[in-house]
């Protein structure tokens, strides 16, 4: 079994559940098929399962990218992943316009390019070695679609309470104090991005609207 299911917190996992999107971070993998670093450049994107009649190779083929896979939108943007401008142009295009409206002063919106959301993205979300760079927030401050850790378990923000996460899929909401302070997953300018009205795509078993 291919380690190559993203977790929340942005690690790869050997586990059967495939998920709703695929992605990927340039050539992780060796000649075995074992993971051997945690990225190769920047531009961490989420592509779709199927585009038009393009069919890829066995995975982890040798001298092709690592497929990864995401149970959903919601967990791709957690682990510090954004929309591919090849396969979803036009949610790149929503993701570009939304991130730089929440992030950018007016007056240098024109100038930003995916490459800059990529240095930010990065440095929110990575640390040297294949860590995961985390903030600290009350559990009120956090929009629907964000990732939260507590206690070692993740946790998206739903329509109706907060739900912990799995590969298969969420929990049922569960009530919790809105004053707790929690672990940021999802990188700080993904979430204003969320909170300044973009809505990321979930699993069927978590309502964000």
């Amino acid at each position: 079994m291919l380690q190559n299911r993203v977790n929340p917190w942005g690690a790869l996992c050997a586990v059967s559940d495939r998920g709703q999107l695929m992605g990927n971070r340039g050539i992780l993998h060796n000649e075995h098929n074992n993971i051997v670093r945690a990225w190769n450049h920047k531009a961490w994107v989420t592509c779709l399962l199927q585009f038009k009649d393009i069919q890829r190779p066995k995975p982890f083929s040798q001298g092709n990218y690592s497929e990864l896979f995401f149970l959903d939108e919601v967990t791709a943007f957690a682990a510090g992943h954004r929309p591919c401008n090849f396969c979803q142009r036009a949610r790149t295009q929503q993701f570009k316009e939304a991130w730089v409206r929440a992030n950018i002063p007016a007056a240098e919106q024109p100038a930003v390019t995916m490459p800059d959301i990529d240095k930010v993205l990065h440095a929110e979300r990575a640390i040297r070695g294949g860590g995961k760079k985390i903030y600290s927030c009350s559990l009120s401050e956090l929009p629907r679609g964000a990732m939260f850790d507590l206690d070692g378990v993740a946790y998206a923000v739903g329509l109706d309470g907060v739900h912990r996460w799995s590969f298969a899929g969420y929990g049922s909401a569960v009530a919790m104090d809105g004053n707790a302070t929690v672990e940021v997953l999802t990188p700080a300018s993904v979430v204003r991005t969320f909170s300044a009205g973009f809505v990321p795509k979930a699993h069927e078993s978590l309502k964000l609207s």
